[in-house]
């Protein structure tokens, strides 16, 4: 069920008008859950809203709905079963328990065929001849956000393990917290600890969070099919698939374009799940910060998809050593963060190679922050503007192999680069203005976006339903005839 399509919209209607429906029915909470004279009877909507987001993950597969329902439940008695535990060694098995399972539904769903064609390549390079047969069997279709619940449920354990979060006493809410729909197929990756809490509390929408949560979805909505989708069927996808049909500045404007489609369509994804999770009383934490203003790529991941960057520092990078230790070992620690951080996007050695270009750049960069040839950073324009110039293209070259489906096909996209050749009439006006539009809206001034939010929630409802049906219009007559999937719900 695609958040942008007309499904979705009735889908989320019934969630909204019957989860707040379901506040009014009288009853009483425990006095911790909602604090003095808050009282409601949570159940209803609790049990409603889990019920639903069941239905909509089933909505891709009902088939995958034990998977996310045994993995959630084991972990939360896990939880309870490591915070009882006092023998250091008996807890620890019990942590490595819930990671090697995590890890192994992981595993088995998304990289059992990776795993059994590279066996079957290195025994032919072994004897000498043609690829054996290893395994018939394959994995067809991976369950949609694996990814995402498996790291939500996993960081639950270990955080209750290294004693940071209390085993949470409601499992009905458990399940809720790691099903929530908004956030279940394709992220943010919500922490237990921002999450959780909000579940026990009484659900509060104001004015002004109802309309930020409008205009997140509106804005979503826009990058999403405006400019993602039509960068993607109009330039990037022909070119990606042929590329030697293009010239050179073709090729480069696609990787351009590349860079502007995977976060249009990844950003605006992530507004309309936090607004759609806002218009529920739910208020998640943000994931993008303009990303392309990096001037470093330790900067560029500060900003790009947070709540991954942060876990992947918070349980693989610090518990490697982070930057403790020799210099070398805060390298490697890098280095194998990204590695995993690029096989986490995907079954395939150009993911791989992708989170190797970002674990050298961060090597790079963090020696040359660390060594005595070091130049004082500089805030002139030009200075900056260097750096931003400098990171955005080493990130697009990353992007060609994040992009490509084998190093082949990323080799021939250099190759014609290297060309030189500059016709261009596949780059029509329409293409670059959209491409300039997803590119130069990084460039808006943080205070110019948030005053623009804010005036758009002071308008009257009329008006804001006013502009919000000139969106849908425009909507309407720039969205394809399909439905184009959201580029990470592969990941």
């Amino acid at each position: 069920m695609l958040f942008t399509t007309l499904k979705y919209a009735v889908f989320f209607a019934i969630a909204f008008l019957g989860s707040w429906a379901l506040c009014l029915v009288p009853g009483r909470s425990r006095p911790s859950d909602e604090g003095p004279g808050r009282a409601f009877n949570a159940w209803p909507r609790l049990i409603f809203l889990l019920v639903l987001s069941y239905g909509f993950y089933a909505a891709w597969d009902w088939r995958y709905l034990p998977l996310i329902f045994g993995s959630s439940t084991v972990d939360f008695f896990l939880a309870r079963a490591v915070d009882r535990e006092k023998r250091p060694t008996a807890k620890r098995a019990l942590l490595l328990i819930t990671v090697a399972l995590n890890l192994g539904f992981l595993g088995f769903f998304k990289y059992w065929n990776f795993a059994s064609e590279n066996v079957r390549l290195l025994l032919a390079l072994a004897q000498g001849g043609a690829p054996p047969s290893v395994s018939a069997f394959r994995v067809l279709l991976p369950p949609v956000g694996i990814s995402f619940f498996t790291f939500e449920s996993m960081s639950y354990v270990i955080d209750v393990y290294r004693g940071e979060l209390k085993p949470h006493r409601s499992y009905f809410r458990y399940l809720l917290f790691v099903s929530f729909f908004p956030h279940l197929v394709a992220g943010p990756i919500v922490r237990p600890r921002d999450l959780l809490p909000q579940l026990e509390r009484r659900p509060v929408l104001t004015r002004e969070d109802g309309g930020e949560a409008l205009f997140l979805i509106a804005v979503g909505l826009v990058k999403k099919l405006v400019l993602s989708d039509q960068l993607a069927q109009n330039l990037v996808d022909r070119v990606f698939e042929r590329p030697t049909s293009f010239s050179s500045l073709e090729v480069l404007a696609a990787v351009y374009g590349y860079a502007a489609q995977i976060y249009c369509d990844f950003s605006g994804y992530t507004d309309i799940a936090i607004g759609s999770a806002l218009l529920l009383g739910v208020r998640f934490p943000k994931n993008f910060d303009a990303p392309y203003k990096a001037e470093d790529l330790a900067d560029f991941w500060r900003r790009w998809h947070i709540s991954l960057s942060t876990w992947l520092r918070d349980y693989l990078y610090i518990p490697l050593g982070g930057n403790r230790g020799a210099g070398w070992k805060t390298y490697r620690n890098l280095m194998l963060t990204m590695l995993l951080g690029g096989l986490w996007h995907g079954a395939s050695w150009t993911f791989v190679f992708w989170g190797f270009l970002h674990g050298l750049g961060l090597v790079v960069t963090r020696a040359y922050q660390r060594s005595p040839f070091r130049q004082p950073k500089t805030d002139r324009p030009w200075a900056k503007a260097f750096r931003v110039v400098a990171t955005f293209h080493y990130v697009c070259l990353a992007w060609i192999f994040f992009r490509a489906r084998t190093f082949a096909d990323a080799w021939q996209i250099l190759r014609q680069l290297a060309l030189g050749t500059t016709f261009h009439p596949n780059l029509p006006p329409l293409v670059l203005g959209l491409l300039g539009v997803a590119l130069a809206s990084h460039y808006v001034p943080e205070g110019a976006y948030s005053a623009l939010r804010a005036r758009f929630t002071e308008l009257p409802a009329p008006a804001q339903g006013a502009l919000l049906f000139l969106v849908a219009v425009v909507l309407h007559e720039a969205a394809s005839t399909t439905a184009v999937p959201f580029v990470y719900f592969q990941f």
